[in-house]
């Protein structure tokens, strides 16, 4: 009888741990779909954000293809040769 006791314990001990995990689980899962909504509901605005990036990023590639590097410090005083490669 002792051992069954034993037995009914760990097992009441077992539940409890699986019960706390599946709550953690669900909880998770509920997180995931606040996220999930979130993203959806501000997809269009995301989506706008992104092609505005997309064409900030073109401008300034054009910028730099077109730059003039004649202000562009070759030597500094404190370390020289920082930007250039080492003779």
């Amino acid at each position: 009888k002792a051992t069954a006791e034993e037995n009914l314990q760990a097992e009441k001990e077992k539940k409890s741990g699986t019960t706390k995990e599946l709550m953690a689980t669900l909880e998770y899962i509920q997180s995931l779909h606040g996220e999930c909504d979130w993203l959806i509901q501000n997809y269009a605005a995301r989506k706008e954000a992104r092609a505005g990036e997309m064409e900030s990023l073109t401008q300034a590639k054009a910028v730099l293809n077109g730059a003039d590097f004649a202000l562009v410090q070759r030597r500094s005083s404190h370390r020289a040769g920082f930007l250039r490669p080492q003779a």
